[in-house]
């Protein structure tokens, strides 16, 4: 996503959840208002159908619709992952983007070309209420586009700690220690490292994505070197997430049914104690905790380990998620669709958001709080900002993200490719999306 955070800094709250945009793939539909588009006092709203996404677009609905009487938000979803990143790019293109929609943050926002297909923020939008934090990830030369929703996240491992507690096992430091606890789990019958590969291809990438703070650990500054051509996913330390998948591969450690599990599958084994490590976006504690509300209290997280227990921390998303207006939107609408955004960034829009669904992280609005009832999970986070031992995703220090990480990373995790074969590839489809961004170096 875009060049936007400089170096490590320190986080003063524990940073989770988002609505993730890639989840779950299905058809899209209309699943709230229903009927025609409506009149000018009808706000049509696309989203991706993941349930957490869900949730928290109706708590903002409901929350906008009591604060202007007349008004209906009518809902209606695309698939996530790869294919519901066409379905937003091939609307734009042909004008046929409803009103108002939720897309990444970020390299990938870069991507659908901010200029050409969006409305550029304006005096509507109070801007100094939002997190800076969040501001960057949504700005494209000197304009900022979208309006934060849902929250921050972090990408590592959600474990079982009934499981771990059963078996003595210590959260790991390194990844040693990793390898260690996942071969006294397998002895013990139970799946060491859940992977779901069916249709959410999106969560093959964490060994790679959520591996970002160890790469700038052990070279710092290595995402500027990146944007400029001068580093690749080939070479020490960027390999090493490629590796580890293809370890964790080889040694047997992946679920059997890894290449027919969805997200869903991976929730229910984690939360069941079947599987006992899921690598993964935090955005999944939202559907953790509507599909097994009495089991989130036996979920933990720790970050993805390295190879130095002494820098080892975790990768942060500082929102991955905001609501765009398209320049397809013109008129009443458009004055309509400026109102909900601005909506988005008020600490009442934080409530409503937490109406619709608990928080798992921080809000990205100035102001807003959490509940004190957050989950185990969001608590082991706060360790790691009191240490500042957390950087933010490269996404989000680099314009450069290749399209198709997620199908690369599936094939590494299904023993298709080698981790070497994987980071020569996807250091190919790297180039061909800095190309397409002319960025000087690449050539």
């Amino acid at each position: 996503m875009s060049n936007h955070l400089s170096g490590r800094r320190r986080w003063t709250i524990a940073v989770l959840t988002a609505g993730a945009l890639a989840l779950t793939g299905c058809s899209a539909g209309s699943i709230r208002g229903g009927g025609d588009e409506g009149g000018d006092d009808t706000l049509t709203w696309l989203i991706d159908n993941g349930a957490g996404t869900l949730a928290t677009a109706e708590g903002l609905a409901d929350g906008f619709e009591a604060s202007h009487e007349g008004v209906t938000v009518k809902i209606e979803t695309r698939p996530g992952g790869t294919e519901g990143d066409n379905v937003v790019k091939t609307r734009l293109s042909t004008g046929d983007m409803p009103d108002v929609f939720i897309y990444n943050t970020g390299s990938l926002l870069q991507a659908i070309d901010p200029a050409k297909n969006l409305v550029p923020l304006d005096d509507s939008v109070d801007t100094a209420t939002l997190e800076d934090s969040f501001l960057t990830t949504v700005k494209s030369g000197d304009d900022y586009y979208g309006t934060p929703f849902g929250t921050a996240l972090a990408g590592g491992v959600l474990y079982n700690r009934k499981v771990y507690d059963k078996l003595g096992l210590k959260v790991p430091a390194t990844w040693d220690e990793f390898m260690a606890n996942n071969a006294k789990i397998k002895a013990a019958g139970i799946a060491p490292v859940i992977q779901t590969y069916q249709t959410d291809t999106w969560t093959s990438q964490l060994f790679v994505l959520g591996d970002y703070h160890n790469v700038e650990s052990a070279e710092p500054g290595w995402a500027d070197k990146y944007t400029k051509n001068e580093v690749t996913y080939s070479q020490e330390p960027a390999v090493e997430g490629f590796k580890h998948l293809q370890e964790v591969h080889d040694a047997g450690f992946m679920n059997k049914d890894f290449g027919s599990a969805k997200l869903s599958d991976g929730i229910d084994m984690l939360a069941a104690g079947k599987g006992a490590q899921y690598p993964i976006l935090t955005t999944v504690l939202v559907d953790l905790t509507q599909a097994h509300p009495d089991q989130v209290k036996d979920i933990g997280f720790f970050a993805l380990p390295g190879d130095d227990a002494a820098s080892n921390g975790m990768t942060v998303w500082p929102g991955l998620a905001a609501v765009y207006i398209p320049k397809s939107t013109e008129g009443a609408k458009l004055e309509l669709a400026k109102e909900f955004q601005a909506y988005v960034a008020t600490k009442e829009a934080c409530e409503a958001q937490t109406k619709g669904q608990a928080p798992s992280g921080p809000y990205l609005v100035k102001g807003c709080t959490l509940p004190t009832d957050v989950p185990p999970a969001v608590k082991d986070l706060q360790r790691y900002f009191e240490e500042d031992k957390a950087t933010p995703a490269l996404e989000f220090l680099s314009p450069v993200k290749g399209p198709a990480l997620e199908q690369i990373c599936v094939e590494v995790g299904s023993g298709i490719k080698s981790a070497e074969e994987a980071a020569a590839l996807y250091d190919e489809d790297v180039k061909k999306q800095a190309q397409q961004l002319n960025l000087p170096g690449w050539s």
